[in-house]
């Protein structure tokens, strides 16, 4: 079966960096749109990042400058590395990947565990 793997999630200070990684496995015939979600405590998921299969990438408002989406296809990994990180920026982070199995002919999402990133003031 086809799952998604987060690390690097952690308790880092406000000002300070992380860097998350979402490593796609299973039989996957290739992937489309990447993407990074979050979900705060009490607040509803939202789009933090994405990024197509081109390489070409949108950020919420709230993580333009300071957060960075790459990909690497032959990993099927997806990375966001986290800079100048905030509190308001606490939260569960899932990945969402857009592909398709080697056994399908249609493309869907895939969703990831979560992480959790704790950014302390």
């Amino acid at each position: 079966q086809v799952q998604l793997v987060e690390s690097g999630g952690g308790l880092v200070q406000a000002g300070g960096s992380l860097r998350l990684s979402c490593a796609a496995s299973g039989s996957i015939f290739s992937t489309g749109t990447m993407g990074w979600y979050r979900q705060a405590p009490g607040k509803q998921r939202e789009l933090v990042a994405s990024i197509t299969d081109g390489d070409i990438t949108n950020y919420a408002d709230s993580v333009k400058g300071r957060f960075t989406i790459s990909r690497d296809n032959a990993k099927k990994t997806v990375y966001l590395s986290m800079n100048s990180l905030k509190p308001e920026d606490t939260a569960v982070y899932y990945c969402n990947v857009v592909l398709r199995t080697s056994y399908s002919s249609s493309y869907y999402n895939t969703w990831g565990q979560g992480t959790l990133v704790t950014v302390s003031s």
